[in-house]
């Protein structure tokens, strides 16, 4: 019988997949619920209910996420990116290893996320200067960007299995813990994507065609989308700002110029003036644009190729960022036309163009806008991390340049006294942290900045219900009920269920909630089979990368699916195989290196 207590547990994970499935809640905020109702419910003392906040896994994030940022804001990793530029040309199989190499041993010393942010243009431009496919690469880059997390300490869900295993009086995981499995897998994956994975790749125009100008109209499908449209006297335009118009506000249509005589008003912003007369250049679906007819105005009959080609500005693209706290928000809540001078035109989500109602969307990971703007204005939001811009046509300012020897020192030192267990990791990544600052590789405004707080809130809320689950003994019945189940099998076996398991519910709820669930089940199934916990801990935390199937599974597959041009079955077509030969070389590993 399930006492009170596991069944409480098992209510406030019901609740918190209800309120993932059901609601528009944000999964850090979420958290923060979970924390209250374990709390609440006194399954854990109100000191543990806390602990997460000053944990130690949250530490290492806080410190891994600022010297990320640092490595940035010196340079270094543009440096790495260029280089990748560099000796990107060559044949289609060799720029695929490139990328996917590249991809790994970047992952190896920074945020999965960010190591794919920072790739992604000079990938982009690689992909322009060899005529070989985005489409051809990107995916690539994301499995590479993966399977290199899987051999390094520095990626959240084997962080967080460290946290399990020390909240059960079990030692943590270490840097050189992930390695030797790690290794073989980033080789298997790396032949495995060569020898087959390259043939199921979809050749296809992405949305950048590494940000091609002369492509983006074609791509958009802008010649089908614009309209030119004269007011008339009795125009419920006539006389009205653009915001007082409705234009945008009820019929999702674009003002992207204004013809005034001879004068043109580009980038019109929402306290332009229309008046009679005026010859407007909209952007919107065809069934919009006969209710905007409908208003008093005239469509001014031509060729859709030369409406197209009278758009003053060249547009360009620019997406949203990992972690961007454009994320959630619409185009109109962001006031990017207001603040930064830039008119968007069309959003690209998912291989689909919108033209629509653009402003209305709210945002996420991966999402490329269409945008005209003056040069300065653009090169201005090269300053913005909530965006990535073209590579190698607007480049950030305030690189500290000067500062790289100095970070790329703190890090290695970092990196050496945690491999050489000289320090405790939390410490030596905080240390690490202060020394950015310090040597003024970052500010400390900077530093603040580079914390993803809702990774923090979200690690801090949920750690007490892993805590939970171990406390009132459901992780030990759960644990019990799978020896059981696999009384007289391999070890092995019980590895393939749990990463067969932590697959699926990463697919789910992502990679840095399911180790929190699964970790401590998993871990309590091992002790009771006499298999070496760490082990079992490595394992979940390396199946909770196993995400190679639908591009929703991982923010680096996300971020990939525009520039890419990705349909979603693209990832599984490639992703399958991917995840076969990964987790059966896990196993092989684990049998091998840690005599499972």
């Amino acid at each position: 019988m399930l006492t009170s207590s596991e069944i409480t547990v098992i209510g406030i994970i019901a609740i918190l997949l209800g309120l993932i499935f059901f609601t528009r809640l944000r999964i850090d905020i979420i958290a923060l619920l979970v924390l209250l109702m374990v709390a609440l419910a006194q399954l854990v003392p109100p000191s543990d209910a806390l602990s997460g906040f000053s944990s130690s896994v949250v530490i290492t994030i806080i410190g891994l996420l600022v010297m990320t940022r640092a490595l940035q804001q010196t340079g270094v990793m543009q440096w790495i990116a260029r280089q990748l530029q560099s000796y990107g040309s060559g044949s289609e199989a060799k720029l695929i290893a490139l990328v996917m190499s590249a991809g790994a041993a970047v992952s190896l010393f920074m945020n999965n996320v960010a190591a794919g942010a920072v790739l992604l243009p000079a990938v982009l431009q690689v992909s322009r200067d060899s005529g070989v496919s985005a489409s051809k690469l990107m995916i690539p880059l994301a499995f590479g960007v993966t399977v290199g997390g899987m051999a390094t300490y520095f990626t959240t869900a084997n962080i967080l299995m460290s946290e399990v295993l020390i909240a059960q009086g079990i030692a943590g995981l270490g840097m050189l813990d992930f390695v030797p499995v790690g290794g073989m897998i980033v080789a298997a994956g790396l032949l495995y994507m060569l020898l087959f994975g390259r043939q199921l790749l979809p050749d296809r125009a992405s949305l950048t065609q590494s940000f091609h100008q002369i492509d983006l109209r074609d791509t958009y499908e802008l010649a089908e989308q614009m309209w030119q449209v004269r007011v008339t006297p009795g125009s419920r335009l006539a006389n009205q700002t653009v915001q007082e118009s409705d234009i945008n506000a009820e019929l999702g249509l674009t003002v992207a110029a204004v013809w005034r005589g001879r004068e043109t008003i580009t980038i019109p912003k929402s306290n332009q003036m229309i008046y009679p007369a005026d010859e407007l250049l909209i952007v919107g679906r065809e069934d919009r644009l006969e209710q905007l007819l409908a208003w008093g105005n005239e469509l001014i009959e031509s060729d859709k190729h030369a409406v197209q080609g009278v758009l003053p500005i060249e547009p360009i693209e620019i997406m949203i960022a990992p972690r961007s706290t454009a994320i959630g928000k619409t185009l109109s809540q962001m006031k990017l036309n207001r603040d930064a001078g830039l008119l968007a035109m069309a959003l690209w989500r998912d291989g689909q163009s919108f033209h629509t109602d653009v402003r209305k969307m709210p945002l996420q990971v991966g999402d490329a806008i269409l945008v005209v703007g003056k040069s300065s204005d653009i090169q201005n939001l090269s300053n913005n991390s909530n965006f990535i811009l073209p590579a190698g046509e607007y480049s950030a300012q305030a690189i500290e340049s000067r500062k790289a020897p100095f970070a790329v020192g703190i890090t290695v030192m970092v990196l050496a006294l945690a491999v050489l267990q000289i320090l405790h990791l939390p410490i030596a990544m905080l240390a690490g942290a202060a020394a950015m600052v310090l040597t003024r590789c970052l500010r400390m405004e900077e530093f603040y900045a580079a914390v993803d707080w809702r990774t923090i809130f979200l690690v801090a809320g949920m750690l007490p219900l892993s805590l939970a689950l171990t406390e009132t003994g459901l992780a030990d019945r759960v644990g019990a009920f799978l020896e059981m189940s696999l009384m007289n099998a391999s070890p092995l076996l019980l590895f393939a269920v749990i990463a067969l398991l932590t697959m699926l519910v990463v697919q789910v709820i992502g990679g840095q909630v399911t180790p929190l669930l699964v970790g401590p089940i998993a871990i309590n199934a091992a002790l009771q089979m006499g298999i070496d916990p760490r082990a079992m801990a490595v394992a979940v935390a390396m199946a909770c990368s196993l995400a190679f199937i639908t591009p929703i599974s991982h923010p680096v597959n996300i971020l990939m699916m525009g520039p890419g041009g990705y349909k979603f079955s693209d990832f599984s077509k490639v992703g399958i195989g991917m995840t076969i030969v990964t987790l059966l070389t896990m196993l092989l590993g684990f049998s091998l290196l840690w005599g499972v």
